[in-house]
Order: C-alpha cells, then sequence, then structure tokens
C-alpha cells in the first residue's frame, strides 16, 4: 500500500510557504536595520544624506555625552518600573477576577479597555485628568490632600506621571495573559487547597505564580519591549521629555535627535546601542527565569 507524501516532504513546498514571511521581515526588519547600522557610521544630514564617513564616532559621542547617560539611566529606571509594576498589579487584578465568581465578564471588560486606547489618546485623555491646572483628578487632589500636583514644572513628578500612564496603559494586555494563565490552573489544584486551609495570598505565591512562571516570563519580556519602544507617545504629548530632561527617554531622544535636530547618523547610533540594550536584558531575563518556569510536564 501507498503512503501518501506528507505537505512538508518537499523542500521547495516548505520554501515556498516560507517566502512571504521572509520577504516582508527582511523588507520591514532586516533591510531597514542594516540601514540604520550603516547609517550610525556616518555624519549626516536631512533626510541621510550623507556628508563623511566618521566609523564609530558617533557611538564614541554618545558614550561620553552626559545628556544620554542620563538619558540612558532614566530609561533604565523607567522601563524597571513600568515592567515591575505592570506585573504586579495586573497579578493582583487578574487574581481578583479569577476568584470572583458573579460580573466577572463586566471586571474583565473594564479592565481591559484601556488596552484599546490608541498610545496617543491615552496620553491625550491622561493629560486632561492629570493637568496641573485643569485636571478633574489635580483638583480633588489638592483638595482633599497637602499635596501639590505640578508635574509641568517638577522632574520627578513628571518622571511619575508618565511611568503611572504608562502602567495604566498596559495593564488590560498583561490582564489578558494573566486571567488566561489562572484559568489553566487544574480546578482540583485550588479545592486541594482550600480544603487544606492555605489561605488566598499563600495560595497565589505558593501554588498559582509557579504554575503560571511561563506567562509572567513572556509577559515580562513584552513589558520590557513596551517600556523602551512603545511609550513614545507617552512622553511626546504629556511632558515632551521635560521639565530638564526628566524624561527624555532614550526613545524620545533619538526621535528629537533624528527629526529636530536632523542628526540621523547620531540618532542611528542611538538606535542600535538602544536595540542591542534590550536584547541583552531580553536574554539575561530568559535565562535568569529558566530555572523557575517549567514549559510543560
Amino acid at each position: 500500500m501507498s503512503t501518501q507524501p506528507t505537505p512538508f516532504d518537499s523542500t521547495l513546498q516548505a520554501l515556498g510557504l516560507l517566502l512571504p514571511s521572509v520577504v516582508v521581515l527582511g523588507a520591514f526588519l532586516y533591510y531597514p536595520g542594516l540601514e540604520t547600522f550603516r547609517l550610525s557610521l556616518y555624519r549626516t544630514l536631512f533626510l541621510g544624506q550623507q556628508t563623511a564617513w566618521v566609523g564609530a564616532e558617533n557611538f564614541v559621542q554618545l558614550l561620553t555625552s552626559t545628556a544620554y547617560h542620563h538619558s540612558f539611566a532614566i530609561s533604565v529606571l523607567f522601563a524597571a518600573i513600568v515592567v515591575t509594576g505592570t506585573l504586579l498589579l495586573s497579578i493582583a487584578v487578574g487574581y481578583l477576577l479569577f476568584t470572583v465568581s458573579v460580573g466577572s465578564s463586566a471586571y474583565l471588560i473594564a479592565a481591559i479597555w484601556p488596552y484599546a486606547l490608541p498610545p496617543a489618546v491615552a496620553a491625550i485623555l491622561l493629560n486632561f485628568i492629570l493637568h496641573p491646572n485643569l485636571g478633574v483628578f489635580t483638583h480633588y487632589l489638592e483638595a482633599v490632600t497637602p499635596f501639590t500636583l505640578d508635574w509641568f514644572n517638577s522632574g520627578p513628578q513628571a518622571f511619575t506621571v508618565v511611568a503611572v500612564v504608562a502602567i495604566w496603559k498596559q495593564l488590560g494586555y498583561n490582564i489578558i495573559f494573566v486571567v488566561a494563565a489562572f484559568n489553566t490552573i487544574p480546578k482540583t489544584l485550588t479545592e486541594r487547597a482550600t480544603l487544606d486551609g492555605v489561605g488566598h495570598l499563600r495560595r497565589l505565591r505558593s501554588v498559582y505564580l509557579p504554575l503560571m512562571a511561563p506567562t509572567l516570563v513572556f509577559l515580562t519580556v513584552m513589558n520590557t519591549i513596551y517600556a523602551f519602544f512603545s511609550t513614545f507617545p507617552i512622553v511626546d504629548l504629556l511632558t515632551s521629555g521635560g521639565p530638564g530632561d526628566a524624561t527624555n527617554l532614550l526613545i524620545f531622544k533619538l526621535y528629537r535627535d533624528a527629526f529636530e535636530f536632523n542628526s540621523l547618523g547620531l540618532a542611528s547610533a542611538e538606535s542600535v546601542i538602544l536595540f542591542a540594550l534590550v536584547a541583552v536584558l531580553m536574554y539575561v531575563q530568559i535565562r535568569v527565569s529558566e530555572g523557575y518556569a517549567q514549559y510543560g510536564a
């Protein structure tokens, strides 16, 4: 009896199936990446017109720049706060959604709807709510507490506001995965823990979180990418990098050097460094978490 060949017995067929993905990745990922690295070796004018080959001079300029050191430091601190805060809040909210029995769907929709907002819309909305002079939240905060919210002139306050908005915007994305991870936990474990008198906090820490480790590793990586690359609209619309460069994150500094100061070569070098930084951070995160996350049985 002859056997029918499987769809992947043909190398040419496999290459044909992969070709669309290879073309898209090559056109929109690999080629722009190589072009960015090439531009980082030149001193350029507007629209990338090459003026002189400078080699590693752009990288040396960045590594010896006090302003770049400051932007680098606050970006790492910002990412640490956003990643940690988003994970902790999403676990807390996700656990509450997992344990509630009435109205869970409505609560879930309410928890994840900010993720549906485009970052620019979310930034404009939060700017209206938190505005030092016109904000609704600011008005009542100053009315009932001794605090004065003036993040237009206070660097630490501006940094805090941007971090809070970034966490709020990313929270819904994390909650979706956290709730899904909670729902994959066998009910027998919950029943046994309940019969043994295990409290909610201990159950979360000792039973649920170890089983959710692969999901948490994934979210850590995705939140790191988000904190470094996807928070540009929030910074641009809320603080424009100020006051006093307090929120001048690497991604925003890169934009300003490229499109405000027309230093595309220097901005390309910043892009290469930012990519390398995030790649190293993700590698470290995955390697460190390998001892804690269990994939499969």
